[in-house]
């Protein structure tokens, strides 16, 4: 004999059941969205990404000079090496005229640079490097003692009428040393202490001496005069150098 169990009636929130009346179709409520703020600089505080994008807007910047904000393509841009002060185009010029000591054109030099001699400096340097010699600090700082040796001279000679100034001064020696850099070159190839270095020692010693000597009276105020003197005191300068290739 079955047991009969008392079920309750269901009852739903319609007030009828399911299946026998319509269904109603329950309607998605709108997902809370925050107050948009009353001041419109500032987008993105109302969460409206639309807006925000459509409102926020970015001004190029304008550079000064001659770069892209100011209307000029790079092509109008100054090379690096200029902006930097190095002019190849005047180095070259500088190192060509000392390459040909019987015409030097001393109104090459009359702008002073020290990019020429930092160069001539370190190649000369470097070809001593390769013969097993390390003179880089020696180099600099005889060249450094040397210019205010010259300086120093040439001043005491011209008297209160010198403008010779250290940075020429420089710059004019740097610049000089040029043959010395080649004979550093050419002693690579020939045998150490004999006859042949030395008389290329002599020969590239007074190619420089010459040069500078021309160059510090036609550039100087009141050396014609004491052309002997400066040309001593030159001679004395790349004799050093040139001891440090022959020994």
């Amino acid at each position: 004999m079955a047991k009969e169990f008392n079920v309750p009636p269901v009852i739903f929130p319609s007030g009828g059941n399911p299946s026998t009346g319509p269904q109603q179709r329950r309607v998605p409520t709108v997902p809370f969205q925050p107050p948009r703020t009353a001041n419109p600089n500032l987008p993105f505080m109302s969460f409206d990404v639309g807006s925000a994008i459509a409102s926020t807007s970015f001004s190029t910047p304008a550079f000064g000079g001659n770069g892209v904000g100011s209307g000029l393509g790079f092509e109008d841009e100054l090379p690096l090496l200029e902006e930097l002060g190095i002019n190849t185009r005047q180095i070259w010029r500088k190192t060509v005229s000392i390459l040909n000591p019987l015409r030097v054109n001393a109104s090459l030099h009359e702008d002073a640079d020290l990019s020429g001699p930092f160069l001539f400096l370190m190649s000369f340097g470097l070809f001593q490097l390769l013969a097993g010699k390390l003179h880089f600090g020696i180099i600099l700082g005889w060249v450094t003692v040397a210019a205010l040796f010259l300086y120093v001279v040439f001043n005491m000679l011209a008297g209160r009428n010198g403008n010779l100034d250290l940075y020429r001064c420089l710059s004019l020696l740097g610049y000089c040393m040029l043959p010395m850099v080649i004979f550093s070159a050419f002693s690579l190839f020939v045998p150490q202490g004999g006859v042949v270095i030395f008389a290329m020692g002599a020969f590239f010693v007074l190619w420089s001496t010459r040069v500078c000597t021309r160059l510090l009276v036609e550039l100087a105020s009141c050396g014609d005069e004491h052309r002997g003197l400066i040309f001593y005191a030159c001679c004395l300068i790349y004799m050093l150098f040139s001891l440090l290739v022959i020994f």
